[in-house]
């Protein structure tokens, strides 16, 4: 940044994904959701800087260089649904001649059998076929979420990055969308799915992150997450109790700027638990960062959820 300084987008990521698994990454806007995604496709902007490491099938995403990326990473073995998918589309071309571009791209197919394969993309992320000669400044922001999310399935990549892919949908697309993401790793791909609705993630996922300010704070299997015993890290129970279906109450206070984090843990300050321990940034050990988690199915405290069972129930996947 000017004068020198560096702000921590995310930090101390640490996570796995099998094949056959979704596993959603939540938590408010701002906490580094994004920014992770677009490290693992080389899509930072010229300033930032990466350390570590993130592999697929082989290939360290984060020191592959820009042909590589290119050439067999985006679309080929990695897959994005974008956060602000009219900004990914062409503007000077229809919708249907940008699924069948990629379609050539990454099939091989061609004529008649390129145009099928697009229509049969538009239809799993439910784009009306009578809008696929339509150019991007036409579409409203649920059919642009849509038309990027048909894009983003056309290879069947082997690793999903889903952000935000019910942003500007009504809640029957939403459904439909988890269901066909849901299906997209069912068939034996991974999907990691960043987002912000909960339902979403309670509808598609097999495991839960949890990121606040730039760091991951809990790991948790999705049905214990919704279900029983209920989240472990505050803040996490706070997203929960947040929901109109459960509590309806806020989170008090707002989540700190990145470039001017709080010393020890960053949620200590809208924290009701926090005391002198929480000056020392806790290490996710256990699958949750913090000095005073909940543990076990004690009840709920003034504020805090009630634990509520999930619809869903999914049986733990391979780790790799």
């Amino acid at each position: 940044m000017r004068g020198g300084r560096h702000v921590a987008a995310v930090t101390g990521a640490t996570f796995d994904l099998a094949a056959g698994e979704c596993l959603a990454l939540v938590g408010e806007s701002g906490c580094g959701k994004s920014v992770l995604a677009s490290a693992l496709l080389g899509l930072l902007p010229g300033n930032a800087q990466t350390g570590g490491s993130a592999v697929v099938d082989g290939t360290d995403l984060l020191t592959a260089d820009e042909r590589t990326l290119a050439r067999s990473v985006r679309g080929r073995r990695v897959g994005l649904v974008p956060q602000s998918p009219a900004a990914h589309l062409t503007p000077v071309r229809t919708v249907g001649d940008q699924l069948a571009e990629t379609v050539r791209a990454l099939t091989g197919l061609r004529g008649p059998a390129a145009r099928k394969a697009a229509a049969e993309a538009a239809d799993r992320a439910a784009f009306p076929a009578g809008h696929l000669d339509r150019y991007p400044h036409e579409l409203s922001g649920g059919l642009a979420q849509r038309a990027a999310t048909a894009l983003a399935l056309v290879g069947d990549a082997p690793l999903l990055l889903a952000d935000e892919p019910t942003t500007g949908l009504d809640r029957d697309l939403v459904e439909h969308t988890a269901d066909e993401l849901r299906r997209h790793a069912d068939q034996g791909r991974a999907l990691l799915l960043i987002t912000h609705d909960l339902a979403a993630a309670q509808l598609t996922a097999d495991r839960v992150a949890v990121m606040y300010a730039g760091r991951i704070v809990e790991l948790a299997p999705a049905d214990a997450f919704f279900g029983e015993p209920g989240p472990r890290h505050p803040y996490a129970r706070g997203l929960l109790a947040a929901l109109p279906e459960r509590e309806f109450t806020p989170i008090p206070g707002l989540p700190p700027e990145l470039g001017d984090l709080p010393p020890g843990c960053a949620f200590a300050p809208r924290c009701a638990r926090a005391d002198a321990r929480c000056e020392a940034v806790p290490a996710l050990g256990d699958g949750v960062a913090c000095h005073h988690p909940h543990d076990g199915a004690a009840a709920a405290g003034p504020g805090e959820p009630a634990p509520v069972r999930g619809d869903r129930t999914t049986e733990e996947s391979p780790r790799v």
